[in-house]
């Protein structure tokens, strides 16, 4: 399967960090750390994502490097992009971000 990058308008979506960002680990039994074409290592980061009807979802995000915030901070997420994916019969969508910045630091507050 071809993944394609599906954008993903967040103008109408809260987005708060319900988990600190932690390494992604491929390998619980050898403790390897998932890392970008770059050698970087990849953070995951847990968010509740509500829309403007007042449904939530929790979804993890992935992203390079540390973003700088941690669990109740509302978050901007600026590239925010799904791909779809299928393993075994079985599909998801997996979601990665350019940047998690604090609603604060975004806006230069």
């Amino acid at each position: 399967m071809r993944t394609i990058p599906i954008p993903v308008d967040t103008g109408k979506l809260t987005i708060t960090c319900v988990k600190a960002p932690r390494p992604r680990v491929l390998n619980k039994d050898t403790g390897e750390i998932k890392t970008d074409k770059n050698g970087n290592t990849v953070y995951e980061v847990t968010v509740s994502v509500e829309d403007e009807f007042g449904r939530i979802e929790l979804v993890k995000i992935g992203i390079t490097g540390e973003p700088p915030i941690t669990a109740g901070d509302p978050v901007n997420a600026t590239g925010l992009v799904g791909y779809v994916w299928e393993l075994s019969g079985r599909w998801g969508i997996s979601y990665r971000a350019s940047a998690l910045l604090p609603i604060r630091q975004a806006a230069g507050v």
